[in-house]
This record gives C-alpha cells, structure tokens and sequence, in this order.
C-alpha cells in the first residue's frame, strides 16, 4: 500500500469537520438574531395580551404603553 489510503481514511475529517463548524456557527449567529428580535416586542405584546384579556385599565395601558414607547 506505501501510504495510499482508500476508503475515508483522513480525507473525509478534512472537509467534515469545517463543514460542522460552519453549521454550527450558523445555528449560534440565527439564535441569536432571533432573541434579538424577541425582546425588542416582547414587553409590548404582553401589554397588548394583558389589556385585550381585560387584565389591565385603558389607562393603565396607555400609560404602560408611553413608557415602553419612552425607552425603546
């Protein structure tokens, strides 16, 4: 044989194991754009949940929603 693989051998490790950390690397930088995007509406989509479910005033809404509005 003098060396020659066949087969997997060290060829397959070579090209797999990049491949596996560019997966990787996609799945971590799309969770993280998606909490991202998940906390800048949450605080107001409970708000709205609460007020539709009648678990708030229209006041209290309107103030709550001022005040979100203030420091986004």
């Amino acid at each position: 044989m003098n060396g020659i693989t066949h087969g997997f051998g060290m060829g397959f490790f070579v090209w797999i194991i990049p491949f596996a950390f560019l997966i990787l690397f996609i799945y971590l930088i799309r969770g993280r754009e998606e909490s991202k995007s998940d906390s800048n509406t949450t605080a107001q989509n409970i708000l709205d949940r609460r007020y539709a479910s009648g678990g708030i005033s229209k006041e209290e809404y309107e103030e709550k929603s001022k005040d979100l509005q203030k420091h986004a």
